[in-house]
């Protein structure tokens, strides 16, 4: 099972638990990120493409299923403003075991930070500024790039 939503409404984390364990895995591992108030951000607004946003994700999760051999993978990632503390992104991944699940988890934040277009920009007071892709996102992203042992 793939879920995928990018919404501009709060992540309801009850209810993607609840849609993870329905899959029926012996483990589920997931990962929930936050927007952080680094150097006095004040809101962090995101922008994508739909449809194309959508498509990247899809193809991150059906790429965890295969090579983990999920029962889910669960991507829900907000756009549109938000404050410090606010949840951004949350994903799981489902699997018979706690390592496929921890690995899985880790390949879907690591590869949909890089691979889905969604466009950041960060204001602190009245300056507003496009946030770069991070050298450390494409990083972490690249040790997938090699088949898993």
């Amino acid at each position: 099972m793939i879920h995928i939503s990018v919404q501009q409404l709060p992540i309801d984390i009850a209810a993607e638990m609840t849609r993870a364990e329905a899959a029926g895995a012996g483990a589920v591992a997931t990962f929930t990120g936050l927007v952080r108030a680094d150097d006095g951000v004040g809101t962090l607004e995101l922008e994508h493409y739909p449809g194309a946003t959508e498509a990247a994700l899809l193809k991150v999760a059906e790429g965890a299923i295969e090579r983990w051999s999920l029962s889910a993978a669960i991507i829900v990632h907000r756009v549109g403003p938000m404050h410090p503390g606010e949840r951004i992104v949350f994903v799981a991944a489902t699997a018979a075991h706690r390592g496929a699940a921890l690995e899985a988890c880790a390949y879907l934040i690591d590869r949909l930070k890089t691979d889905a277009p969604f466009w950041k920009r960060e204001t602190r007071g009245v300056e507003a500024s496009w946030v770069e892709a991070r050298d450390h996102d494409h990083a972490a992203a690249s040790r997938w790039n090699t088949p898993s042992s």
